[in-house]
């Protein structure tokens, strides 16, 4: 008697375990698959202290900033502005170099912005032959270096912007103020107390 007690008991047990494992995969086959965190979430938001485009007044951007879906996918991780070769590239923000030399043929120049946080941002310009070094302290419109030719992936001479945070492409236009990024031709206005000059 003892003995079919004991083996009813275990198998109560061995139903109720089952119950419960069969439950929870139920309760697990109707929810999303679990997903890694993006990257960026936490991130703090990209703070728009640009003083200065990298290449000439208002520059045209040949390509926009084109995130990939995953790390690994095709994108396009920055901005393309036309330039002309020899055009100067200066530092769009205050910063430290964090890299100038060459990668896979390409001039590159990378640069560390001050005050922006942990990881800090980083400006990349290429192809660049670069006038820093590595560690060179830089202040915004400091120039990086000069426009390479024929190195560049454009159909025309270009630039390739670029800004990360740690190991995440972000897009470089954020970083410009409105002011700077949708500035139109200047205009003359009038000074109090001065008086016109006549018409003619």
């Amino acid at each position: 008697m003892r003995a079919k007690r004991g083996v009813r008991a275990g198998l109560g047990l061995l139903l109720i375990l089952m119950l419960t494992m069969t439950a929870s995969t139920a309760r697990g086959a109707g929810s999303p698959p679990p997903t890694e965190p993006s990257p960026t979430t936490d991130a703090p938001p990209t703070p728009t202290i640009a003083r200065t485009w990298p290449v000439g007044t208002r520059p045209l951007v040949l390509r926009a900033w084109e995130p990939p879906p995953t790390p690994y996918a095709r994108g396009h991780r920055g901005v393309d502005l036309a330039a002309a070769p020899g055009a100067p590239v200066r530092a769009v923000a205050a910063g430290r170099v964090h890299f100038a030399g060459r990668v896979a043929g390409r001039g590159v120049v990378s640069v560390e912005l001050s005050d922006t946080g942990t990881p800090p941002l980083r400006t990349t310009y290429e192809p660049v032959t670069a006038a820093v070094d590595k560690g060179t302290e830089v202040t915004a419109g400091e120039v990086l270096g000069t426009v390479e030719a024929g190195a560049g992936h454009c159909t025309t001479t270009c630039v390739h912007w670029g800004l990360l945070r740690g190991d995440t492409y972000l897009d470089p236009l954020t970083l410009l103020p409105p002011w700077l990024l949708h500035r139109g031709p200047s205009r003359l206005l009038p000074v109090l107390g001065v008086p016109l000059p006549p018409q003619t």
